[in-house]
């Protein structure tokens, strides 16, 4: 599996890393949040500033983030997810890259989550201006509605990398169980094809093995919730790294 290190945690290498989400409106519940999750069994924390109810303040979103990156001494990944993939807030795109682009110059955050549909030419300067400043890219996709065919999820993997991505996720929606073996084959299949660390899952509690199961079909991480989940299907953190040690493969 390749390898890809951010501070001093290892995507790729030894168990699937645990990454624990923060959801909260305020300040407030952010940094209570964040002060919580310390003492977690967790490798990265990730951010979701889709939830924060003063996320158009770019100023507030960037002093935010040098907060808990000091409270959670751990790695941060901050991430505006749309409405589009499973958001909580309806926002221009180009708020969205302003937000960024803010976030990098005047924030502190190990990895930027970026949509792979987003407008090629500003994920282009978006990638360009955070890997100026050592700050690793997570490519993604959700479909909360279906789980595509096989070589599509591939197919979307592949174009992420191809689209400079450190890390490259995706996450489905089973409606049956066959489409949970389709995401795992998917991972399978792309673990062989892309080289960069990949991070995929079957949402909800059917696609519930896949956050468990990354380490042998090529899933290099997968979410656990601490209070409050920020998906479907995430397995409590304090339960989590028991799980993925039962089922390691050495």
């Amino acid at each position: 599996m390749p390898k890809l290190s951010v501070g001093n945690v290892v995507f790729g290498k030894g168990r699937p890393k645990i990454i624990v989400p923060i959801v909260g409106k305020t300040e407030k519940e952010i940094l209570e949040a964040a002060e919580d999750i310390k003492n977690l069994d967790c490798d990265l924390v990730e951010w979701r500033i889709d939830f924060f109810n003063e996320v158009k303040v770019n100023e507030k979103v960037a002093n935010i983030s040098k907060k808990v990156r000091d409270a959670i001494a751990r790695p941060l990944l901050v991430t505006f997810r749309t409405k589009k993939e499973g958001g909580v807030l309806e926002l221009e795109d180009s708020k969205y890259f302003e937000i960024y682009h803010n976030l990098i110059n005047h924030g502190e955050v190990d990895l930027l989550d970026v949509e792979l549909f987003m407008n090629s030419v500003d994920v282009n300067k978006l990638i360009e201006a955070a890997h100026e400043k050592d700050i690793k890219i997570v490519m993604c996709n959700h479909d909360f509605d279906a789980t595509p065919a096989c070589e599509e999820i591939v197919q979307r993997l592949v174009s992420m990398e191809e689209k400079g991505a450190d890390i490259c996720k995706i996450a489905v929606m089973p409606n049956e169980s066959k489409d949970v073996l389709t995401l795992l084959e998917a991972t399978r299949l792309a673990s062989k094809k892309v080289n960069k660390p990949l991070i995929t899952m079957s949402m909800g509690s059917l696609g519930m093995i896949s956050r468990i199961a990354g380490e042998a079909f090529g899933s290099a991480a997968t979410f656990g919730s601490a209070k409050e989940a920020s998906a479907p299907g995430q397995v409590p953190v304090s339960e989590l790294r028991k799980i993925l040690e039962i089922v390691k493969l050495d």
